[in-house]
């Protein structure tokens, strides 16, 4: 049985997109906040990450309303180097300050090559894919990478440090939708914890452990504990990586110091992202490589290229209608009529 069928409904994209703008608006949100985040979330839910999805929308909505989030905030973009760019979002969401990166990244890359933009006293940025296959869209390679409140010990400790910090890649293929890889470097993003927790499911043994360190299906145990790094030592490894690039470069927080996205408590996260964007035509011959690497790969018997789950996905939803579950529909419906 679908979702759909189990007391919920299927929406078009469109009406998605209003409601959760509707809902965010009632919660001291501005109109172009709120829809900045609405096409952010409805794009995830639609591609199959619902942890970056529908389920955001109550805790974003909380956190707006007791001033945790600046719904109002306007990012301002400062270019502090010919190839690097600053964006405050203002402890606003992240999505409109990513917006504005990507406007001003793809000038740049054109113009020069290569451009970076870190993004500061950000928010929760949802699916990465999302922002690099953009870029990739209008031609450009992307690169990346976030960091997120402590959920994750470096390897061999106890204690979380890190976020689970994402990385993300995407690069143009002619006649083609991009190739999108993007992933958490715990061994699932932990947004699928807490959509496990909202729907009352248990997760697969493997992904986190609890406040003691034991493993644990209880999604609400492991969101009170520790998420384990996908590949043992080296995602640990990768996860400092990202956290030197998106807490220490972009800041101001890392991740031990930034408060939870998950929560209205506190001050803001103020955490912080880097996107890079690459102009393929510096290189010679780049797009005919990428397309030879690209048709090696599916022509492997069982292989695909990354991204084309979500792609296949978000054709479905835009045929046939989102299927949004009954809980997140009541959530976000009451939300929406205040």
């Amino acid at each position: 049985m679908t979702e759909a069928e189990n007391g919920g409904e299927r929406l078009t994209l469109a009406a998605a997109e209003d409601l959760v703008a509707a809902a965010l608006e009632a919660s001291r949100t501005g109109a172009a906040q709120a829809r900045a985040v609405a096409r952010a979330l409805v794009a995830a839910e639609a591609e199959g990450q619902g942890g970056h999805g529908l389920a955001r929308v109550s805790s974003y909505a909380a956190q707006a309303r007791a001033g945790k989030v600046d719904g109002f905030a306007e990012p301002a973009a400062e270019m502090v180097r010919p190839g690097f760019l600053s964006v405050d979002a203002g402890t606003g969401f992240a999505y409109p300050a990513l917006d504005l990166a990507r406007e001003k990244l793809a000038a740049m890359a054109a113009a020069q090559g290569i451009a970076a933009a870190a993004i500061r006293r950000s928010h929760h940025c949802g699916s990465l894919g999302l922002q690099v296959g953009a870029l990739a869209e209008a031609g450009l390679m992307a690169l990346m990478v976030a960091n997120t409140p402590k959920a994750m010990a470096p390897w061999g400790g106890g204690t979380a440090l890190f976020g689970t910090n994402p990385i993300a890649f995407a690069a143009p293929l002619a006649g083609a939708a991009p190739i999108v890889i993007d992933l958490s470097l715990s061994e699932v993003a932990r947004g699928k914890v807490m959509a496990a927790a909202k729907a009352g499911r248990e997760i697969p043994e493997g992904w986190a452990l609890d406040a003691e360190g034991r493993p644990t299906t209880d999604p609400k145990a492991a969101l009170a504990g520790t998420m384990l790094p996908a590949g043992g030592a080296k995602g640990a490894a990768l996860a400092l990586m990202v956290e030197l690039l998106a807490g220490a470069l972009a800041g101001p927080s890392l991740s031990f110091e930034a408060s939870s996205f998950l929560d209205a408590e506190g001050a803001a996260p103020a955490a912080g992202q880097l996107l890079i964007a690459i102009d393929p035509g510096c290189g010679d011959a780049v797009a005919a490589r990428v397309t030879r690497l690209a048709e090696a790969i599916e022509a492997d018997p069982g292989a695909r290229l990354p991204g084309r789950r979500g792609l296949a996905a978000r054709q479905k939803a835009a045929a046939e209608g989102l299927a949004v579950p009954a809980h997140l529909l009541t959530e976000i419906r009451a939300l929406a009529a205040g």
